[in-house]
């Protein structure tokens, strides 16, 4: 005799959002709603009861599950769409590495590791290009640059070492506040940290039985650690530079060893992903311990050395270090690259010994296959296989952009006056500059390739439009002709998701060619005097051009910030900026400690155990999942006990299972791990999809109703395709016609109603 759930015929649909971030009323579809579980970032809500239409299709009982606010409030969440940005990429690529078997999981990860604390590195090194070489150093050497800055003339008569020890504070202050923020968003999830044991063999089924507190902690430290030693390294490196003194040559030995260290640390994985172990906590922590004292030290033996420092132009070797570090970066991003593509190889070779790459059963109609979002199978498209690289890049070559537009901007603030009166120039170290002209380079080239592949992908877009609008409406009267048109080119425009990857790719390329340029910097060799000898251009194009491009990377900072703003005051922006959002903190924090957040760390467990309370109160669970709640419940789905997915279905829409985590995350996201999530819940799974929809899409077959299935057996019978819009002309007593839904929700549509309907009876058939 079993024990287990009690079987009822009672069914409660389980809601999960997805982008919109919507209020609990809005996704139960009812005006008035309480909360039964959870709290303010992460809760259950229920129709309030007393009220007409409490419950939903088919009787089920209705409850939401809202998560929108677990990663951060609305400020936090819009400053990190700026600051955060470089460190979320680099932290997503390191769970995009390719979906070959046995290749070497942990070489890729060191190298996205320490490639992420560059990027920590770099964030100090624009700190101090700042405070350091163009205020300390720079400006107030030039007394038309102290006039009338009262903040900054106190400091002008002071000794160099002493300036210098001084204004440290600043980038000192910089990491110190990253790493503030940093530790802020583990209280939100101190509760979650107990797992299930009901997980599967695949990696996806891990999500949410991720304690990442411990890891995020001790990468956390090793960064900090790494921070304050930049900083220390340049300042040792320009007090030696500039008449080296004993005690200052010593230190920098003492630095170069703990930036050793921290490079070590970073690269041990056995000692930083242990569950448990507090001697590598301690290590850690010490290792940041040492570093801020060092630091400390540095400071104060900057303000006291009575050596006299050398006339030099700027900090001395801070034009050095900074190429250094990007030099690094180029190197650990070939290095990178040529991994994922011995591992690409390593699949192609698997694939060809074992037959052949999995395709549609022999005699079936591949066309709908290739009409499906332009792939032919999962995972495939320009970043198959290649994320890892290709979004670290563009990681790098961002985090460059904001810090050397950071310091150019602040150095034509401070030489205008200088210029203006003959004084010697304050400008931004040559290398900066180079990092501008990369961007402006690759932001010229993308936007060219932009419209290259939408010019040359157009017609093939169009022309599979108006084949599946004149196959939806073929009885269309003369008068709906422009809105055939409105919905052709909606569709149009959905299918152009999977060609943002080329444009990805094309400027990882120009980033990872142009990132050994700025090393010419150290040689004092400026762009405009290669641009001038290599093609004639003037040398003073090229530095307007540079301007330009300075302004162009502000723009972009700016739209950002205006992005999270209207991200969360208008629905119809939040879509696109959400999506990205989600994307990027759905997986746990294994690159950089400073990144945002993981949701999933919080909302699986939660789920989890909200699924398995009511399954245990005897109810059969409907599960539905729009956009990015879909990924929620599939990772929900793989770690719940067998006993509790017997009392399962799954309703998804809007689902980017296959069409993004599928091609972006291909270790993870693969054909095996979507049949499990159906074997697990006894194929009790509809997916509903549209052809508007930009995000969404099909899980198993893109077939179209009345055809046969491109994949046969209980796969094949999950896919639903729903007609969008529903009609292009006004039903009766309307004046105009449905509205096209894209990748909108759409919980009131008849057909939503019918595969909830569906699933409920067959449910309550299970249990009877």
């Amino acid at each position: 005799m079993t024990s287990g759930p009690q079987p009822t015929d009672d069914v409660v649909e389980l809601r999960v959002h997805g982008v919109s971030g919507a209020g609990a009323e809005q996704i139960l579809d009812r005006p008035h709603s309480y909360q039964v579980a959870g709290d303010g970032s992460g809760g259950f809500y229920r129709p309030r009861p007393g009220y007409p239409d409490a419950e939903g299709p088919a009787g089920v009982t209705l409850e939401a599950y809202r998560w929108s606010d677990l990663p951060s409030g609305t400020t936090v969440r819009t400053l990190s769409l700026v600051f955060l940005l470089p460190f979320m990429l680099c932290n997503v690529a390191i769970w995009m590495r390719p979906a070959a078997r046995g290749t070497s999981g942990a070489g890729l990860k060191a190298v996205c590791r320490l490639l992420a604390l560059t990027l920590t590195m770099l964030y100090v090194l624009a700190a101090m290009g700042v405070a350091l070489d163009l205020v300390a150093a720079r400006c107030m050497s030039n007394p038309t640059c102290l006039t009338g800055r009262p903040w900054l003339s106190w400091l002008g008569g002071r000794p160099t070492g002493l300036r210098l020890a001084v204004l440290a504070v600043a980038p000192a202050a910089a990491l110190t506040l990253v790493w503030r923020l940093g530790v802020r968003p583990g209280r939100n999830f101190d509760a979650f940290h107990t797992t299930t044991n009901g997980s599967g063999p695949h990696q996806l089924s891990a999500v949410g039985q991720w304690d990442s507190a411990p890891v995020v902690g001790r990468l956390r430290s090793v960064h900090v650690a790494a921070g304050f030693v930049t900083l220390s390294t340049g300042l040792l490196i320009a007090r030696i530079y500039s008449g080296a003194s004993a005690v200052s040559v010593v230190l920098g030995v003492v630095a170069g060893a703990m930036l050793g260290a921290c490079v070590a640390l970073i690269c041990a994985h056995c000692w930083i992903d242990a569950p448990d172990s507090g001697p590598v906590d301690r290590v850690c922590a010490g290792l940041r311990t040492a570093a801020c004292v060092l630091t400390a030290l540095v400071l104060v033996v900057l303000a006291v050395d009575p050596t006299p420092w050398r006339p030099h132009v700027g900090l001395p070797g801070y034009s050095m270090l900074g190429s250094l570090v990007i030099l690094s970066q180029t190197i650990l991003l070939f290095v990178l690259g040529v991994m994922v593509f011995a591992s690409r190889g390593q699949l192609r070779r698997g694939a060809t010994a074992a037959g052949g790459p999995a395709g549609p059963a022999s005699g079936v109609d591949t066309d709908e296959m290739r009409r499906g979002f332009g792939c032919d199978g999962l995972g495939s498209g320009p970043l198959q296989g290649l994320g890892a690289p290709v979004i670290a890049a563009v990681a790098t070559g961002l985090a460059i952009a904001l810090s050397a537009d950071l310091v150019f901007r602040v150095a034509d603030l401070l030489n205008r006056r200088a210029a203006a009166d003959g004084e010697r120039d304050i400008s931004a170290p040559l290398g900066f500059k180079w990092a501008i002209f990369v961007f402006l380079v690759a932001a010229a080239t993308v936007l060219i390739g932009a419209v290259v592949v939408t010019l040359a992908s157009r017609s093939a877009r169009m022309r599979t439009a108006r084949a599946t609008v004149a196959r939806d409406f073929p009885d269309a009267p003369p008068a709906a002709r422009y809105r055939l048109r409105q919905v052709e080119r909606t569709i149009a425009r959905a299918r152009f998701t999977e060609r943002l990857e080329i444009l990805a790719v094309v400027y990882a390329c120009m980033v990872g060619a142009g990132l050994p340029t700025i090393t010419l910097g150290m040689l004092q060799i400026s762009p405009g005097e290669v641009v001038e000898r290599l093609t004639g251009i003037p040398e003073a194009a090229t530095n307007f051009g540079i301007q330009v491009g300075s302004f162009l990377i502000a723009v972009v900072v700016l739209g950002l910030l205006i992005g999270g703003i209207f991200a969360y005051r208008t629905a119809e922006f939040r879509r696109y900026v959400g999506v990205l959002w989600d994307l990027g903190t759905f997986w746990p924090r294994a690159a950089h400690p400073f990144a945002p957040p993981c949701y999933a760390e919080r909302a699986v467990p939660e789920l989890s155990r909200r699924i398995t309370y009511l399954t245990e109160q005897g109810h059969g669970v409907l599960l539905t999942g729009h956009s990015h709640g879909a990924v929620l419940l599939a990772a929900t789905v793989l770690q719940l006990p067998h006993q509790v997915c017997g009392h399962l279905a799954l309703l998804t829409y809007g689902s980017p299972l296959r069409r993004l985590y599928g091609r972006l995350f291909p270790a993870y996201v693969d054909e095996e791990v979507l049949r499990e999530v159906g074997e697990r819940v006894n194929w009790r799974w509809v997916n509903l999809w549209r052809d508007t929809d930009p995000i969404g899409g099909w899980v198993f077959s893109p077939h179209r109703p009345g055809r046969e299935p491109v994949t046969p057996g209980p796969p094949g019978t999950v896919d639903r395709r729903l007609r969008d819009p529903a009609d292009v002309v006004p039903p009766p007593g309307d004046s105009v016609p449905p509205q096209i839904t894209g990748h909108w929700p759409g919980e009131a549509d008849s057909r939503f109603t019918a595969a909830v309907t569906d699933l409920a009876g067959r449910l309550r058939t299970r249990h009877r």
